[in-house]
């Protein structure tokens, strides 16, 4: 008889916030498969569930999701569980996810904490539409390109930071969507959290003022409180030169989402 995959959420920080049904599927499981299972242990040894762990992370993501899908077909039940929230987002998982599902094997997801959600819940920003970023490229031109990719979703914007790139991802966003309203929130749910909010170039300087520390999530205001103009391309590309976008750029923006001659809106850039 074929066992079950389960996807299980963990806590983000304090090891409290796990669920009760977590507890009851970490104990019943045969083998927990762990992003780190050193980190993992942590969590484990907190709640006396012992049982086998199997390392599942992006660099063995291949071999072990065959290995793992053999162990669930001879009848063994597996959890998957990442470091911190839910497995697949940002983290290791939906490999496993997709090849179970092709081999027609059950999945069934345990609920649990989720950094994204958290943070944008507290952030004080438009929570009734969002859009979920992850982590950006690791190049300032690729991260550019992505943010002014956004530029005029007029979504609330998530994304994930780590510290020694926080500086650095602050000055492309003021520079490539403008000088938006942003709550970044640091060590959710741990012994240092933080929130903080304010203009993008406000918190430019708080960070340049000290180093930063921890894990970060962004919550970037969308482009609906900015961008007033949403019908007429040539006060389009007007509000984002005026949010700090180059008249370039902000004509290839616009000619590229209404479909519109990019030489006639470059010169109406030009005139303005």
């Amino acid at each position: 008889m074929t066992g079950t995959l389960y996807i299980v959420g963990t806590p983000i920080g304090n090891l409290k916030d796990i669920t009760l049904r977590a507890i009851e599927i970490l104990e019943f499981v045969d083998i927990i498969a762990c992003e780190d299972t050193r980190h993992t242990k942590i969590l484990l040894d907190k709640y006396s569930i012992k049982k086998q762990t199997t390392s599942y992370h992006k660099f063995n993501i291949k071999a072990k999701t065959n290995y793992i899908i053999g162990q669930i077909r001879s009848g063994k039940n597996i959890a998957l569980v990442s470091d911190a929230g839910m497995p697949g987002i940002s983290d290791p998982g939906q490999e496993l996810v997709k090849a179970s599902l092709d081999q027609g094997i059950k999945v069934e997801v345990i609920p649990g904490a989720s950094a994204a959600i958290s943070a944008l819940s507290v952030s004080g920003l438009k929570t009734d539409k969002f859009i979920f970023e992850g982590f950006l490229p690791l190049t300032s031109s690729q991260r550019k390109e992505r943010l002014k990719a956004l530029s005029l979703d007029d979504r609330t914007i998530i994304i994930y930071e780590a510290p020694h790139r926080l500086i650095k991802t602050l000055e492309d966003i003021r520079n490539s969507i403008g000088d938006r309203n942003i709550s970044i929130i640091r060590e959710l749910t741990k012994k240092f959290e933080e929130i903080s909010r304010g203009k993008v170039s406000d918190l430019v300087v708080k960070f340049n003022k000290r180093k930063p520390k921890g894990e970060f999530v962004l919550i970037i205001e969308g482009a609906a409180g900015n961008m007033k103009n949403l019908e007429d391309p040539n006060m389009l590309v007007f509000d984002l030169v005026k949010a700090g976008v180059t008249k370039s750029d902000a004509v290839k923006i616009i000619a590229k989402r209404l479909k519109v001659p990019r030489n006639k809106l470059y010169r109406a850039a030009l005139r303005g």
